[in-house]
C-alpha cells in the first residue's frame, strides 16, 4: 500500500504591520483532526517536518513567529501575547475553528498564552520541553539569563555564511544534531537563509528574539496563563539540552515544583532525545505520538466567561 503523504502548503495572515507567513500540512483526504503547531525561539514552521511526516492523516496549521522566517520584517514589540494573536489570526486564514495547541521550547510559551487569551480556539494543550518557567542555570542571575540562552543563537543570528553549504556545516556539526542530518534539517537550514552568497544570513530578528527571552522566566505571566486551562495540559520533558547535554532544561526539581502548582499538568518523560531532536528527527517524534494521539482524543468543556 502506498503510504499516506500531506501537502505543504504556504499561506499568510494579516497582522498587525503586515502579513504573518506560514504553511498548511494538508492531508489528501479529509483531515482526521487539526494541529495547531508553534515553534522555538529561532526557528521556523519547518521545525514541523518530521511531525507532519508522521501524521500525514492530520491537519497542521504553523506560523513562522513575528522577528522568524518569512516574518522576520514584522514590527515588534513582541512577546507572548502578540505571538498569540498572530497565530489566531493564521488560524482564521487557515479556516479553522479550533486546533490541538502544540509549542515546542518558546512556542509552548506562545500556546500558553493562546490558552488565556483564545482558549475557545484550543481542544487541548501540549507543550513540548518549554511552556513553563525556566529556571536559572547555575551562576546565573536573573538579569544574564537572556545571555545564557541565546547567546549562543544571537552569535549565529549576528553571523553571514558564504553559502548555503557553508551553514549545513554549521548545523551538521551541532552537538543537538550528530547523526540525525537529513534532507529535511538541510531544507530548515535553506529556508532560514536570506540574502546572496558570499553573505547569506539566518532570517531570525536578534531583536525579537532578545525580547522574547525576557518573558520566559515570568512565573505569575506564565502559570497564571495555564491555570484555568479546564482540561489536562501535557508537559513533554527531553532529559538532554540544547546542546545535547545534561542536566535538561528543566530538572527534576522544577519539574516537581510546576507540577505542584499546576494540578493538570501532566508530565511525559520522553527518553533518548535532546531539547531538539525530540521533534526534530523520527525517533523522537515516533516518541512523542502517543502523548499526541492521548491529547486528541481529550476535548475538554471550555467555560465561557
Amino acid at each position: 500500500m502506498e503510504r499516506q503523504v500531506s501537502t505543504r502548503i504556504p499561506i499568510t495572515a494579516a497582522v498587525r504591520g503586515g502579513r504573518l507567513a506560514g504553511a498548511v500540512w494538508e492531508p489528501d483526504g479529509e483531515p482526521a483532526a487539526t494541529i495547531v503547531a508553534v515553534h522555538g525561539i529561532t526557528a521556523s514552521h519547518l521545525a514541523w517536518q518530521w511531525l507532519a511526516d508522521a501524521m500525514p492523516d492530520v491537519r497542521i496549521v504553523a506560523p513562522d513567529l513575528r522577528g522568524r522566517g518569512r516574518s522576520r520584517d514584522l514590527p515588534g514589540p513582541w512577546g507572548m501575547p502578540q505571538h498569540a494573536d498572530d497565530v489566531v489570526a493564521l488560524l482564521d486564514a487557515a479556516g479553522v475553528d479550533r486546533a490541538l495547541a502544540v509549542g515546542h521550547s518558546m512556542g509552548a510559551f506562545v500556546v500558553g498564552a493562546m490558552a488565556a487569551l483564545a482558549p475557545a480556539r484550543l481542544s487541548g494543550l501540549v507543550l513540548v520541553d518549554g511552556g513553563l518557567p525556566i529556571p536559572l542555570p547555575p551562576g546565573v542571575t536573573e538579569a544574564d539569563l537572556p545571555g545564557a540562552l541565546i547567546g549562543p543563537a544571537a552569535q549565529r543570528l549576528a553571523q553571514t555564511y558564504p553559502s548555503a553549504e557553508a551553514y549545513h556545516a554549521f548545523w551538521r556539526a551541532h552537538p543537538a544534531f550528530a547523526g540525525h542530518w537529513d534532507d529535511r534539517l538541510a531544507a530548515y537550514a535553506d529556508y532560514d537563509l536570506l540574502g546572496t552568497e558570499p553573505e547569506l544570513r539566518p532570517a531570525g530578528s536578534i531583536a525579537a528574539v532578545t525580547e522574547d527571552s525576557l518573558s520566559l522566566q515570568d512565573e505569575a505571566a506564565i502559570l497564571g496563563r495555564l491555570a484555568h486551562w479546564p482540561g489536562p495540559i501535557d508537559f513533554l520533558r527531553a532529559p538532554r539540552g540544547l546542546l545535547d547535554e545534561v542536566p535538561p532544561l528543566y530538572p527534576d526539581a522544577q519539574v516537581a515544583r510546576w507540577t505542584a502548582a499546576v494540578p493538570q499538568l501532566r508530565v511525559h518523560e520522553i527518553d533518548d532525545v535532546n531539547h531538539y531532536t525530540i521533534l526534530m528527527s523520527d525517533d523522537g517524534v515516533a516518541r512523542v505520538l502517543p502523548v499526541l494521539a492521548g491529547a486528541l482524543a481529550t476535548q475538554p468543556t471550555l467555560e465561557q466567561s
